[in-house]
């Protein structure tokens, strides 16, 4: 699940989050471990700008701190960047603070990557905002060199060239998963050619089927015959009948009926689905978590 309190995106966060803070996130953090879940996600952004913060919000917390600070409260989750845009920044610096996190974790890092869409967060950083989609092509070979077994990794390309530089400690992960976020046919590609992962940006049901044929057969076409984590996004998600509005697009009810809606996404090919619930507070946040966990999740497979 992608944690709620460390971003507040009005298209998503619910208004109990405004006050809500470290403890909130812990508490939600470790409620998610011990109901199975497999995955905590945290967003990133560095600054927003004035156009868009009425709708974003300037509330994003910085993924590789809160990631930390979770992976010291937690002890077996997974820790993913969902996504980290690494464009803002050097290959060697973000290894170095993926690979600290994966380390000091035990091998929890999953490093989600995405091209980014805030142009004035590349501008104030000095990166071509223009060329994005190139600079984390790049980006993704750079960073599996540096977060490879290698002490002094190398890469030699057009954005970034590096060797003989040392950098421990190495990721306690063999090969850290990079999984490529986005739905944009760029983005589709990139996670085909490059990544262990895809995470699609909230496809809707009906468009996922020729998403998942495009990016296997992309795939195919290019030789590449390691396995890909599919995910998916699902609808705002609410275990029994709600009392309150929580939205047209949600699904709820029965445990039962909740799994044989989600089961559809296992039949298209996903592999992961990432779930948002409705909730007034932390407390009910928690209450659907452990719904959810007990009752739902065992009949998803």
């Amino acid at each position: 699940m992608q944690l709620p309190v460390q971003s507040q995106s009005t298209i998503y966060a619910e208004p109990w989050e405004a006050a809500a803070g470290p403890a909130d996130l812990v508490a939600i953090a470790r409620a998610a471990e011990h109901a199975g879940f497999a995955y905590l996600a945290v967003c990133d952004h560095v600054a927003i700008p004035r156009r868009l913060a009425e709708a974003m919000s300037t509330v994003w917390y910085d993924p590789v701190a809160t990631l930390a600070h979770l992976a010291a409260v937690t002890e077996r989750i997974g820790l993913l960047s969902h996504v980290a845009v690494v464009g803002l920044r050097h290959p060697l610096l973000s290894a170095k603070q993926y690979a600290t996190l994966d380390h000091l974790s035990g091998g929890r890092l999953i490093l989600g990557v995405g091209a980014g869409h805030v142009r004035e967060e590349f501008e104030v950083l000095g990166v071509d905002f223009e060329r994005r989609g190139a600079v984390l092509d790049e980006a993704v070979d750079a960073l599996r060199a540096a977060l490879g077994p290698d002490e002094f990794p190398s890469h030699h390309g057009k954005f970034y060239d590096f060797e003989g530089l040392g950098q421990r400690p190495r990721p306690a992960q063999e090969r850290v998963p990079v999984w490529v976020g986005g739905s944009s046919p760029a983005a589709v590609r990139r996670a085909a050619l490059k990544g262990d992962g895809w995470l699609p940006q909230g496809d809707p049901r009906d468009r996922l089927p020729a998403q998942i044929a495009r990016l296997r057969r992309l795939r195919e076409e290019a030789g590449v015959e390691e396995p890909i984590t599919v995910g998916a996004i699902t609808e705002p998600l609410y275990v029994g009948t709600p009392d309150w509005a929580v939205g047209r697009r949600t699904l709820t009810g029965a445990p039962e009926a909740v799994a044989e809606s989600l089961r559809a996404y296992g039949a298209m090919g996903v592999h992961q689905i990432q779930v948002r619930f409705r909730s007034r507070s932390r407390a009910e946040l928690i209450d659907q978590i452990e719904a959810f966990g007990a009752d739902v999740a065992p009949r998803l497979t």
